[in-house]
């Protein structure tokens, strides 16, 4: 998609929110960049507006390489992609971090939407989280969103399918942009 604006445009654009993520000025300590096995990248713009303590976490995790190798372990057509299980690869393991009290909002989970994975207990969180495929209103306040994807949800949409896949795609690198020479 290409934008034709004039200056005046371009800032109206920006405050109001109607550029798409990948043409707005990204944190760089507050995105995340994954590699994929597909030999693509997923940047991740993290919120910690909206889970400061599931960011602090996620940042914690990548800069110790936890997410490097990490398989997408569930991955359902038209609904979501999930990985994070650095312990067991298989969706049953979480990291040595405690778990996470939920920070749930009224984001709505909509395609790109990045939010945690957890167990029936709300307060659960630890590692896993998942990526939209597509709009998931159902699990509006109920599952905490700690980013959405800036770029690269073509790179998502190729992920293998399953529950699990025959040959899972996985997390190559998982680094926060700021972190990257």
């Amino acid at each position: 998609m290409r934008f034709k604006l004039g200056l005046v445009g371009l800032i109206a654009a920006v405050a109001l929110g109607s550029l798409p993520l990948a043409a707005q000025e990204l944190d760089p300590e507050n995105t995340l960049v994954i590699k994929t096995s597909d030999k693509c990248d997923i940047t991740i713009k993290l919120r910690p507006d909206l889970a400061p303590k599931h960011v602090a976490q996620i940042k914690k995790l990548a800069r110790a390489k936890y997410y490097d190798g990490v398989p997408f372990h569930r991955v359902i057509e038209g609904f979501m992609a999930q990985t994070g299980d650095g312990q067991n690869g298989d969706g049953t393991g979480g990291s040595n971090e405690p778990n996470l009290p939920a920070e749930f909002t009224n984001t709505h989970f909509a395609r790109g939407v990045v939010g945690m994975a957890r167990t029936s207990d709300p307060n659960s969180a630890n590692s896993q989280f998942f990526i939209m495929f597509a709009d998931g209103g159902f699990l509006d306040g109920q599952y905490t969103v700690f980013g959405e994807v800036a770029s690269g949800m073509d790179c998502v949409d190729k992920v293998a399918k399953g529950e699990p896949p025959a040959k899972p795609d996985k997390m190559v690198t998982v680094r926060v942009m700021k972190d990257i020479k």
